[in-house]
């Protein structure tokens, strides 16, 4: 393990470029792997066996490939397996997983929203966390049922798309909340849209910032922030049609190396 080794990161397909974009932005000379692991997304429908097989198969690819540290860029996938990958492996890991403890602690209603996979909201990790608050807080669940694939499709602006969110916020509306915590790495991909349909009042919290400043603690205790200066090497790898992570990586094309691949 050295400093120059990259960051790897994984998720079920495009949604944790949401994660990577902070990464970069805090750490702009590490070198990163990314894998989207499209063809099984989205993960948060499936079994918690099935999940860990999947997050099993991702970080070996990661470590095959030299990977420093990993970053779970799924909430499904790090409620659900993180704590068994951490006992198996050596290699450090930064999970993602919704941010309502901050979003209970600011709100001035007692009142807040989650749009999650129902992959995050059924795990025990998940439950654990929103018991204890749910004695000082009022909790609206919502499971966002077909957002995933649309944004895999690059469908963010789509009329299907504003459907289900005028749907899937309704509930959260009438119990008056004033925090949207957004479940899942792809849902950034949404905030233009939900902005739209929410309340000035309501904010929108996402997990994007407090795991690369989380990567940046652990890479720094353990001595591995990179001591470059030059342009890194910034490795996209999808096992399934590359359009949609193209597109949302537009701004980042002269800097970084796409390729469609099985792993």
């Amino acid at each position: 393990m050295n400093n120059k080794a990259p960051i790897g990161i994984f998720d079920s397909g495009v949604g944790g470029t949401s994660i990577w974009k902070e990464i970069h932005k805090l750490l702009p000379y590490e070198e990163t792997v990314y894998l989207a692991d499209s063809v099984n997304a989205p993960y948060g429908n499936k079994s918690k066996q099935d999940i860990l097989s999947l997050c099993i198969k991702n970080t070996e690819h990661l470590i095959s490939i030299g990977c420093k540290i990993i970053i779970i860029a799924c909430n499904t996938a790090t409620t659900n397996a993180i704590a068994y990958l951490r006992n198996q492996y050596q290699i450090p890991f930064i999970g993602i997983e919704p941010a309502i403890k901050p979003a209970a602690l600011m709100s001035k209603t007692n009142s807040i929203g989650i749009l999650a996979t129902k992959g995050t909201l059924s795990s025990q990790l998940f439950h654990e966390t929103s018991k204890a608050l749910a004695l000082e807080i009022n909790i609206t669940e919502v499971v966002g049922e077909g957002l995933v694939p649309l944004i895999e499709n690059g469908e963010m602006d789509s009329p299907q798309t504003t459907t289900l969110l005028e749907k899937y916020l309704e509930p959260m509306l009438a119990a008056n909340i004033d925090h949207l915590v957004l479940g899942c790495s792809h849902y950034p991909y949404l905030i233009k849209q939900l902005k739209k349909l929410l309340p000035n009042n309501i904010q929108i919290i996402d997990s994007g910032l407090a795991v690369a400043k989380q990567t940046q603690l652990v890479l720094d205790s353990r001595d591995l922030l990179s001591t470059r200066v030059s342009k890194p090497k910034l490795e996209f790898y999808t096992n399934s049609n590359s359009a949609t992570l193209k597109f949302l990586l537009e701004p980042y094309q002269e800097s970084i190396i796409i390729t469609e691949k099985s792993f």
